[in-house]
């Protein structure tokens, strides 16, 4: 005898208040209903979901995205035209007590000779603060050397941006992370 049969009738109702749903056989239209309810459930979440993505946030980052990628394709060519020139390039920033910063470069070709006759504008970047971002065009002192001088510089971590050229043509960049006493 199995366990279930040893069950006696009184017990059995007194354990399942609606005997007769064990007697109800399941049906295809039962199972179909269950199916469709529960696909619609997912299928409706799933377009909410989507719907409220797409209108928050519409997938661009420029608004001008065909002339970043220009403009990105161009920095390359720069950069590999850096790389082929080969200069040497060497960047001292010096802060006194007084918050002034002196700043000197010096611009050496691939054979070591010194580069003159660049315009070179140097940028000191606060990663914390923008409002106290300085910008200095550096004269050139002797060939191959150029020096300039910013005042109320505060102490700390500065990024140096450094740009070279002649005319319009941009020879040179660099950018570089320092920390000023």
């Amino acid at each position: 005898m199995r366990p279930y049969e040893r069950l006696r009738a009184g017990e059995l109702a007194a354990r399942d208040p609606d005997p007769t749903l064990a007697d109800k056989p399941l049906s295809g239209r039962t199972v179909l209903f269950a199916l469709l309810g529960f696909f619609g459930v997912v299928i409706g979440v799933n377009a909410v979901m989507a719907a409220l993505a797409i209108g928050t946030m519409p997938g661009l980052e420029n608004e001008t995205p065909y002339q970043a990628g220009i403009g990105y394709n161009a920095e390359i060519g720069a950069a590999r035209a850096q790389a082929a020139r080969g200069w040497k390039v060497a960047s001292h920033v010096d802060r006194d007590a007084d918050g002034r910063a002196a700043v000197m470069v010096d611009m050496r070709d691939g054979d070591g000779a010194p580069v003159p006759g660049l315009a070179v504008a140097v940028r000191l970047v606060r990663p914390t603060d923008k409002r106290a971002d300085r910008t200095l065009w550096l004269g050139e002192r002797e060939a191959g050397t150029y020096l300039g001088a910013a005042a109320d510089v505060a102490p700390g971590v500065w990024d140096i941006e450094l740009e070279a050229g002649r005319g319009s043509q941009r020879m040179f960049r660099s950018k570089n992370r320092v920390t000023l006493p």
